[in-house]
């Protein structure tokens, strides 16, 4: 079974609708320059194949089918490896996708994932902070000083936009203080696979940030 074959068994085991034919392909490109790169970079602590593709490709899936489809722009905070923001580009091509890395090699990496994937991406090879553009949806997952970026992003979310948050239960009221009074949250969404990983989506309420 190759890669595309096998997230598409586990999208179904997660009852999440398989991926069609050249979407699964991209996926398997993608986990090939993942697992090349992470030799050296560190992208991940996930190594292994199966590991790559249950952890990271299905619940950055998961992120992408609890979006709202009204959105048309999307910031992935602190990029790191392109999660879940190069599977977001990879099943939405009509959204434009900025994936912010300040760390030199790990934007390095972007950039040739974006060039080889052929994705609707751009990356913002600073930090986060530094952008001037706000987006309909922000997503964050495992960046540093976790509370910190939660409050940075708010203030790049448009008023009726979306911050998507990876996260565990513990952390999510600590970071949805952070996040501060516009937004208005959604009941936690369990990600595939996991007693305490969730998806939290916090809706900005007013232009307040």
């Amino acid at each position: 079974m190759n890669a595309g074959d096998q997230l598409n068994k586990l999208l179904q085991e997660a009852a999440l609708v398989p991926l069609d034919e050249d979407t699964a392909d991209k996926f398997q490109l993608y986990l090939s320059l993942f697992i090349r790169w992470n030799q050296r970079l560190n992208l991940s602590a996930v190594q292994g194949e199966e590991g790559i593709i249950s952890r990271h490709f299905v619940e950055s899936i998961a992120v992408e089918r609890s979006l709202s489809p009204q959105i048309a722009t999307l910031l992935d905070f602190g990029s790191g490896g392109g999660l879940p923001g190069i599977p977001i580009a990879l099943c939405r091509r009509n959204v434009v996708v900025t994936l912010a890395e300040s760390q030199g090699k790990k934007a390095a990496f972007l950039q040739e994932a974006v060039r080889v994937l052929g994705i609707n991406a751009k990356v913002h090879a600073r930090r986060a902070e530094t952008l001037s553009a706000a987006f309909d949806c922000v997503t964050l997952r495992a960046v540093e000083k976790m509370p910190r970026a939660v409050a940075v992003s708010a203030r790049l979310v448009t008023p009726g936009g979306w911050l998507a948050l990876m996260t565990t239960d513990a952390r999510l009221t600590e970071l949805q203080t952070a996040a501060g009074p516009p937004f208005q949250w959604d009941s936690p969404i369990r990600l595939p696979e996991s007693d305490s990983r969730i998806l939290a989506l916090g809706r900005k309420i007013n232009s307040q940030a």
